[in-house]
């Protein structure tokens, strides 16, 4: 990756920005307006309470959007990162109204006209519920979550071989450092025989977040940490990130592979470049094939690709197992029944001809601090000879 092309992204940020404004900005405050004129005329409210709520559906406009960009909008660090909190808090919000506003409106074509006002009431107070649980369940440390890998043909010398995954952790304006350092001490307890960071490790630039992502550095394993660039990576400067990565000890693989010598057997470990690479660079065009390149035959062959729409070129190029991300599981209802629109796969383990995919639900979150319905995990994952 060349300087040159990480600058020029960079300078395309302005037309971007401008562009999200120019179109997304009148969607937003057009499905605000949805809400507000599906539930504010059956809350029973005085005209004062009307001009309250016509106000925060106001705010939540320009909020949300801003909090996703306060970063370059706004000088003071500390005053852009408050502005993230609110903007990501009134995104979730903002997100269970809708849902909920729009599952009342499909409800009363069959109820009676009386349940508009408990309905109206009741998706006001189910969103807040879901936001504050969400909320709850988003900023706890993830879960730990084992999983047996059965390999046809394993050999016996990497029968029980552990791999502690990590993935989309997005250190950013809500995740700081405290988060990160119980992330890397929860992983190094588990005493893995290697560690994968399966991308979207950052959301923003080395300059503003090389203190949060400092930790680790702490994270070891017997065969080491290795690390693959996820979307956010590209969108947050890859090149200055994987520098980043190689000083805190964390191998990149990129479109390349290693040979671990465990037990008195061997494998691979290989790694490509997020799947949509190529619209930043063609040179960063992520290719299995390319990833296995000079590698021994007869090995088992393990890939660490961000999105699980990696898979039908790893089962073409011969793996047997891909670890990837991505997907967040959906990260919290309903939108977990939309990832199958982009993603083979949504979470958990499963197979694609000779190929098994395991998919995490991610370590952190993005945007809302939000999880419901699909917990953040940690993942152990065990080999197993069959």
């Amino acid at each position: 990756m060349s300087q040159r092309s990480d600058r020029h992204a960079s300078a395309g940020l302005p037309r971007r920005l401008r562009r999200f404004f120019f179109t997304v900005l009148p969607l937003l405050g057009g499905l605000h307006a949805y809400i507000g004129w599906r539930l504010l005329p059956d809350l029973s409210l005085e005209a004062a309470g009307v001009v309250v709520g016509i106000v925060l559906l106001g705010l939540s406009t320009l909020l949300v959007p801003l909090g996703m960009f306060a970063r370059y909008l706004v000088t003071p660090p500390a005053l852009a990162d408050r502005l993230s909190w609110l903007g990501s808090l009134l995104m979730g919000l903002f997100s269970s109204l809708l849902v909920l506003t729009f599952l009342r409106d499909v409800l009363l074509l069959f109820a009676p006209a009386t349940l508009a006002g408990p309905t109206a009431l009741g998706v006001v107070l189910g969103a807040l519920v879901l936001s504050l649980v969400g909320y709850l369940n988003a900023r706890r440390l993830a879960r730990v979550v084992r999983v047996d890998v059965l390999l046809a043909g394993l050999p016996a010398g990497l029968d029980g071989f552990t791999i502690a995954q990590i993935s989309d952790i997005h250190v950013g304006p809500t995740i700081k450092r405290d988060y990160v350092q119980a992330i890397v001490d929860r992983v190094n307890a588990l005493e893995a025989d290697l560690i994968a960071i399966t991308g979207d490790v950052v959301d923003g630039s080395v300059a503003q977040l090389a203190m949060h992502s400092a930790p680790f550095a702490d994270l070891a394993a017997r065969h080491g940490t290795y690390v693959v660039t996820g979307n956010h990576e590209y969108y947050a400067g890859a090149e200055q990130w994987i520098a980043e990565f190689e000083r805190l000890g964390l191998r990149g693989l990129h479109n390349a592979h290693v040979v671990i010598e465990h037990g008195g057997e061997r494998l691979v470990v290989a790694g490509v470049t997020d799947y949509s690479a190529h619209a930043f660079n063609p040179a960063w065009r992520s290719d299995p094939q390319l990833a296995l390149a000079g590698s021994p035959a007869g090995l088992p062959r393990i890939l660490l690709a961000h999105q699980p729409r990696s898979a039908v070129a790893a089962e073409a190029a011969g793996f047997d197992l891909q670890l990837s991300g991505h997907t967040h599981g959906g990260q919290f209802w309903p939108w977990n029944f939309f990832v199958v629109l982009q993603q083979p796969f949504t979470a958990g383990l499963h197979r694609l001809g000779r190929l098994l995919v395991y998919t995490s639900r991610g370590t952190g979150y993005w945007g809302p601090p939000k999880r419901f319905g699909a917990p953040s995990e940690i993942t152990l994952l065990r080999l197993v000879a069959i």
